[in-house]
């Protein structure tokens, strides 16, 4: 007898938001590996895509293409874990729709018209909100970004609202409700230099080391839920942990973003500790996802997931944790900020929190959307391949800018006389920006093989615990 794989028919909806942020995903892995080579060479594709006009797509791609995945995420958790239908799948759709054509109209806008010109044409006279460092976007689409958001929230809420209340829900929603919020902080665009810096952070570092932080835990949460058979309540005792060690460094750890932008000293001491203790709440996400891995009692037939999930705990902690805190101190901080080690943070920290996070939640999902508990073993297998090409791209890049980093610092930052200068040291980090350039290419191929493992074909797994189920893997056996 076949069992429904979805046990709500609007879950369905996510399915277009997952398909959307892997193509935008796509798209930002492309647009990287473009600036990767204009790193070494300068006028690569000039005057049709320069630098600055890549780097604002690839970075725009980034945050939108996450926002499809944490939605798509959030629709097709919170029917299950509210056991209640979506409150409006139609607004879902509407919503779907808006975003991508606002997100799609602004890329061409990027590329095919004169920033200071967009500007002007999309009313920045009016509300200057525009000109800083991934917040580009013209007015309208800011505008967009936020009804889209409201209306998001309000179809979510009203389906927690009518349903069972959940921790998982709840702090997803508390998350995605803060997200929202701090993205007004984008609207402020004051003339002090100091208050815009502020800001500016109160977006972009209470994002990603704040509210964003309890997206990713409760994702992670409900994916360890279905796939281990650990008790929830087990696992909800660790989420609230995880998440109150999160905002407690996150929040107060935004200082070490407030050392040398004319804010007092005592900055640099609050930045200096809470930064420091950011990587705890990553290492009990670690442990965490090892812990419930280890204690479940069963064996889900989508062991990718499962590889998935463990493989965020461990790169988040790896990129966000000590990658960060490499450079989080405001004696160290003094000569590495801005430095090609705090390019290696960002890009190892994003892929392991946030990017792992999401192909976990489709990896998960996708099968289910498609009538089946889990891909086939063969389709699996590409899967993992995937996961550990693009990790091994990442790890690449990593160390590569983590070296450019390191030697930056020596020639230009530390010698008090006789510095290099900038485009002189840029000339000798080379060799590393070459290698960086690898490093994607094997990360696009990796992405190339993970949307190929969903057309692989074999008999998938459309009932849980039926022959065929893919067994413990290398993954293994943790």
């Amino acid at each position: 007898m076949h069992i429904p794989t979805l046990k709500y028919q609007s879950q369905s909806v996510s399915k277009l938001y997952f398909i959307a942020a892997m193509a935008l995903f796509a798209g930002q892995i492309i647009f990287g590996i473009t600036l990767g080579l204009q790193y070494v060479v300068g006028d690569l594709f000039f005057p049709y895509v320069p630098f600055n006009v890549a780097r604002m797509v690839h970075t725009n791609l980034l945050i939108v293409w996450l926002l499809f995945g944490f939605m798509g995420a959030a629709y097709y958790m919170v029917p299950e874990e509210s056991e209640t239908e979506l409150h409006s799948v139609l607004l879902a759709k509407v919503l779907f729709w808006v975003f991508l054509t606002a997100g799609a109209l602004t890329i061409v806008g990027y590329l095919t018209v004169p920033y200071a010109k967009l500007a002007e044409l999309t009313g920045n006279d009016l509300l200057q909100t525009m000109g800083r460092e991934f917040l580009e976007q013209p007015l309208p689409t800011k505008v967009g970004i936020v009804v889209v958001a409201l209306g998001f929230l309000y179809n979510i809420s009203m389906t927690v609202l009518k349903g069972r209340k959940t921790a998982i829900s709840l702090v997803l929603l508390m998350g995605l409700w803060g997200l929202a919020l701090m993205f007004l902080f984008s609207f402020v665009n004051p003339h002090n230099l100091v208050r815009d810096k502020m800001y500016w952070w109160f977006v972009v570092h209470l994002w990603v080391e704040g509210v964003w932080e309890l997206i990713l835990g409760s994702l992670l949460a409900y994916v360890l839920v279905k796939t281990t058979g650990v008790d929830r309540e087990v696992i909800d005792k660790w989420l609230y942990v995880i998440i109150a060690f999160a905002l407690m460094t996150g929040i107060l750890g935004t200082g070490h973003h407030f050392y040398f932008i004319g804010l007092p000293g005592y900055w640099h001491w609050i930045g200096s500790i809470f930064s420091a203790l950011e990587p705890v709440p990553f290492f009990m996400m670690t442990v965490f996802a090892f812990n419930m891995v280890q204690r479940r009692r069963r064996d889900h037939p989508n062991q990718a997931a499962v590889l998935w999930a463990v493989g965020t705990a461990v790169l988040g902690f790896l990129g966000a944790g000590l990658w960060g805190f490499i450079h989080t101190l405001s004696a160290v901080n003094y000569y590495t900020h801005g430095s090609q080690i705090t390019a290696a943070h960002g890009h190892l920290a994003f892929y392991g929190a946030y990017v792992l996070v999401v192909i976990t939640l489709i990896s998960y999902a996708m099968p289910t959307l498609r009538g089946r508990i889990a891909n086939s073993p063969r389709a699996q297998a590409a899967e993992m391949w995937s996961f550990w090409i693009m990790s091994i791209g990442m790890a690449v890049m990593v160390l590569a800018l983590t070296g450019a980093g390191i030697l930056q610092v020596w020639l230009q930052r530390i010698p008090e006389t006789n510095a290099m200068g900038f485009m002189a040291t840029q000339e000798q980090l080379s060799i590393f920006y070459w290698v960086r350039v690898g490093g994607g290419v094997v990360f696009l191929l990796g992405q190339l093989l993970f949307f190929y493992s969903f057309f692989i074909g074999g008999d998938p797994v459309t009932e849980e615990g039926r022959a065929g189920t893919p067994g413990r893997t290398a993954l293994g056996t943790a």
